[in-house]
């Protein structure tokens, strides 16, 4: 192993110690969602990081670049790029993987699914391209069933994550974190797992641990502050529809 080599392996095991049992804060809004804006992504990278948070999982340039501006966190970095015509959004071609490795990121997330992708490039391509050009970047694999996990631990990634599951129609029945999918996972590679999808409450980033992950993702908990307050709406309807204490002073 020459140098170089040496160098870049050496900084991919110090991001991997600086994540390990920690938990990574997505920051990321669509167009249209009340958070949507850069410099509202930042402001939440910065609180998060402030509140301990070991990593940052973003998505496209503008944002990745404006929190690179706030916070020293190791970044995952998406591209997600939405088609009527594909199913694939999470940085679903070489391009866009591109497009966010210019801007320094330590890890870039790839859909790892088999399905369709623009262009026809699969999965391995776009892998192999990336470790071409971007030796000192590491890359994760995005999967939703055991199934596809089993597919990819081949291909050489240097982590795997759960994040689809839930989201694709090979995953649908998936409505909670899925623990037993990462059990399966560790159970058959040393790769490291990182858990992520419908993490609602502590317990459950805990639960994700002890169930082999090597880190934790949190996005909607954390930064879809609409959804939060949701929820709050969503229990407080719930109290009123039942029966409530009525005392003399009228109070209900």
């Amino acid at each position: 192993m020459n140098q170089a080599a040496t160098n870049n392996s050496r900084r991919k095991e110090e991001v991997l110690r600086q994540l390990k049992g920690k938990l990574i804060v997505s920051c990321q809004a669509r167009v249209g969602w009340p958070m949507y804006g850069a410099e509202i992504m930042a402001a939440f990278a910065a609180a998060a990081c402030q509140g301990g948070a070991a990593g940052i999982r973003a998505t496209g340039v503008d944002n990745i670049t404006k929190i690179k501006e706030r916070v020293s966190l190791p970044i995952i970095g998406i591209n997600k790029q939405f088609r009527d015509d594909y199913e694939v959004y999470i940085t679903p071609t070489y391009e866009s993987a591109r497009e966010i490795l210019e801007t320094g990121i330590e890890i870039v997330a790839i859909d790892a699914t088999p399905r369709q992708r623009p262009g026809g490039e699969t999965v391995g391509q776009i892998l192999a391209r990336i470790r071409e050009d971007y030796p000192d970047v590491m890359v994760m694999g995005e999967i939703s069933t055991i199934e596809e996990a089993e597919a990819v631990i081949p291909m050489g990634f240097d982590l795997i994550s759960t994040t689809l599951s839930g989201y694709t129609k090979e995953s649908e029945c998936v409505k909670t974190v899925n623990l037993e999918l990462i059990r399966r996972i560790c159970a058959i590679t040393d790769i490291p797992v990182i858990a992520e999808g419908k993490i609602a409450r502590e317990e459950e980033a805990v639960m994700a641990l002890k169930a082999g992950a090597h880190a934790v993702v949190v996005g909607t908990s954390i930064t879809r502050p609409e959804i939060i307050t949701e929820r709050y709406v969503g229990a407080l309807k719930e109290y009123g529809a039942g029966d409530r204490c009525n005392t003399d002073g009228g109070m209900s």
